[in-house]
């Protein structure tokens, strides 16, 4: 602990010994490399300057920092849906720029004040639902669509009347290449489907609610014929002794059913030539920082932490679906109160102030390839689980204390909801646990296939 916060007070002074315009101008050095490494320390030093500006109050310097967040953070394909947010109202007519591309269908703009707001958004199978508090109006919805033929990018776009009662947030789809729902105006709610390919859409006015509906082209996942197993895999089965982890539905624990899962994944893993260790063989407590410890020990080239997830019994039948996480300190309250169920077992090591900070500091570096190991384990496991129809959840990030200090890419998988009743059942289905556990085998080695070179 004491070397932790040597080595954060060192490079907070080391950045203050630079002024804000050596940080800005080092920093836009960065992002004209092609590099990702260079692009993660643009995104740190917009990150240290965008800092420097809230404490000295200068909105100039925070609009640049700002700005080369959000532009570096797309290159990483990091969310930086908070950052945009601020940055829009900064200055609310630079957030959004639509390319020079042909214009295949657009409806007039309507200038409406806003008087709705957006209470939800959520998928239902090929359906996302954007839920309001009011009837909404026909003239409240412009749909247009727009091509961009040098990037051969299809643009979905669609501005409703209306506003949001969270921040702007991006959503993920198997199939899709982009989603994101942010505040364009004070008037105008801008929903962007992005993608390389055609998409059907169509949408329809339900009362309080707007139902789009997107068909994708699916093709079946395969596992790559030819992939390097000379790899190290750490498998951390969550909770154990006496963490529990939830408790759900008929009494089912956590830590039972992903201890199983995680033996059933070690199995496959090592039946298929890689080196596979665990960070507990048995029902015993393991504090949450040495599960990270052991994976470095053993020179791990990947590090999988695997959990089930809970709700409380009101919402129990309405919530299930299956997520992967990967480290970052986000801001997202769905991301927070997940992580902070996950943390609460052994949260005595650092209070939250000084785990964020942490984490601010740190971890940039591994986040690309913890985001594509959870991207790979996620579409594992949705391929696996096909005829079960189980919800995708997506990717997200979020301030999981278990993946800080991993000195590899890092992943906390939601295997399901141990507190939805079906779902529930399912979990302590021994077929059911296996199919997941091949489909988590099989994501494991699309990411080294894909991570090859």
């Amino acid at each position: 602990m004491f070397r932790l916060i040597t080595l954060l007070f060192l490079v907070v002074i080391a950045l203050h010994a630079l002024s804000d315009n050596e940080i800005l101008k080092r920093a836009n050095g960065f992002m004209k490399s092609g590099t990702k490494s260079n692009q993660f320390r643009a995104y740190n030093d917009y990150k240290n300057l965008y800092l420097r500006s809230i404490m000295s109050e200068d909105n100039k310097l925070r609009f640049k920092a700002l700005d080369g967040i959000v532009k570096s953070g797309r290159k990483l394909h990091i969310d930086i849906s908070q950052y945009s947010q601020e940055l829009s109202n900064l200055k609310p007519k630079t957030t959004y720029k639509a390319p020079k591309s042909k214009v295949i269908k657009k409806v007039k703009n309507l200038k409406i004040k806003s008087t709705h707001k957006l209470k939800s958004i959520r998928w239902r199978n090929d359906r996302l639902i954007l839920s309001f508090d009011k009837k909404l109006r026909s003239n409240q919805i412009n749909y247009f669509t727009l091509y961009d033929r040098f990037k051969k990018k299809y643009r979905y776009v669609f501005d409703i009347h209306a506003s949001m009662l969270t921040s702007s947030q991006g959503l993920r789809k198997h199939g899709i290449n982009r989603i994101k729902i942010a505040q364009y105006n004070t008037n105008t709610l801008r929903l962007v489907i992005e993608n390389s390919k055609k998409l059907k859409i169509s949408f329809k006015k339900e009362s309080m609610k707007l139902l789009i509906y997107i068909k994708t082209s699916s093709k079946k996942i395969t596992t790559p014929k030819r992939v390097d197993r000379q790899k190290i895999i750490v498998i951390d089965a969550g909770h154990g002794g006496k963490d529990p982890g939830a408790v759900g539905y008929k009494r089912y624990r956590e830590k039972i059913i992903v201890f199983k899962i995680s033996q059933e994944l070690k199995k496959i893993l090592a039946s298929r030539g890689y080196k596979v260790y665990m960070t507990r063989n048995r029902d015993k407590f393991v504090k949450l920082s040495k599960r990270t410890k052991y994976a470095n020990t053993k020179k791990a080239d990947i590090f999988i932490s695997i959990h089930a997830n809970a709700v409380p019994k009101r919402n129990a039948h309405k919530v299930h679906g299956i997520e992967c996480y990967f480290l970052s300190p986000s801001k997202s309250s769905r991301a927070e109160s997940i992580a902070a169920k996950e943390n609460s077992a052994d949260l005595s090591e650092m209070n939250r102030y000084g785990k964020n900070t942490f984490l601010k500091f740190l971890n940039h570096h591994k986040i690309l390839a913890s985001n594509k190991l959870a991207i790979d384990l996620q579409r594992g496991m949705l391929g696996s689980l096909k005829k079960y129809k189980v919800k995708d959840g997506g990717v997200r990030e979020g301030p999981f204390w278990v993946l800080v200090g991993a000195q590899m890419p890092a992943v906390l998988v939601e295997v399901g909801f141990i507190t939805h009743p079906k779902e529930a059942t399912r979990l302590v289905n021994s077929k059911y646990r296996r199919t997941m556990a091949l489909g988590l085998a099989n994501g494991i080695e699309r990411y080294f296939y894909n991570s090859r070179n």
